[in-house]
């Protein structure tokens, strides 16, 4: 029996055309994530990504008008999937300590292949928003961009945990900074594991980064 597709919406102001629209679009953003992943974000360019599926750059550009608001794209599909399955996770669960505790599993815990999504690798898309999703707000763009929307996705999986948090625990006044803390904490954790593991305690078939995350937010709530 085929399995149910998931369609996530993306603001139009991140691109041109939808690329979830044609072949070649739903190519451009699956290719992307291969080649950022492979180069880095500094490393990729349009003219690689044309050559990597066989179209001229120009083809490109009739998408997004640049790689930035490409990194964008990629990144808000990505937190626009991890709201659905926060949403999935947590329906049917009606104690909210219970509930925040699957939402900081979700948060932490390792991604794997998402096979109701058919064109996006969540894996690789994962180890771009470890490595390069700070590049897409640490820029001198950053507060015209977030007018425009382009970080609502992400602002929205803050939100909504940041809900669950005051559920626990309605007098605690940094909701919102200690999820942005766990998620960005999580990411850097990742990066140390992977490339600089002294300053990590991670070891190897233990799910650490949950693990201390979660520890750290229920003492805090406490």
């Amino acid at each position: 029996m085929k399995s149910l597709q998931v369609h996530i919406e993306i603001s139009p102001e991140l691109y041109l055309k939808n690329p979830d629209s044609s072949e070649l679009g739903r190519k451009i953003v699956s290719h992307s994530i291969e080649l950022i992943n492979d180069l880095g974000f500094e490393g990729f360019t349009f003219k690689k990504l044309g050559q990597k599926i066989n179209s001229p750059e120009s083809s490109i550009y009739r998408y997004f008008e640049n790689k930035h608001t490409l990194l964008i794209y990629v990144l808000t599909w990505y937190w626009n999937w991890i709201d659905y399955r926060l949403v999935f996770a947590t329906a049917n669960i009606d104690s909210p300590l219970e509930k925040l505790k699957k939402a900081i599993n979700l948060l932490t815990q390792a991604i794997t292949i998402d096979q109701s999504v058919s064109y996006v690798n969540e894996v690789l898309l994962n180890e771009i928003v470890v490595s390069e999703s700070v590049k897409a707000y640490h820029t001198k763009n950053v507060d015209i961009e977030n007018e425009k929307g382009f970080f609502k996705a992400y602002k929205k999986v803050v939100q909504r945990v940041s809900e669950m948090v005051l559920e626990v625990n309605q007098e605690f006044e940094f909701s919102h900074m200690l999820v942005s803390t766990v998620i960005e904490g999580v990411h850097q954790q990742k990066y140390f594991a992977a490339h600089l593991p002294s300053l990590t305690d991670t070891k190897k078939g233990k799910d650490s980064v949950s693990e201390f995350y979660t520890n750290m937010v229920l003492k805090m709530l406490e």
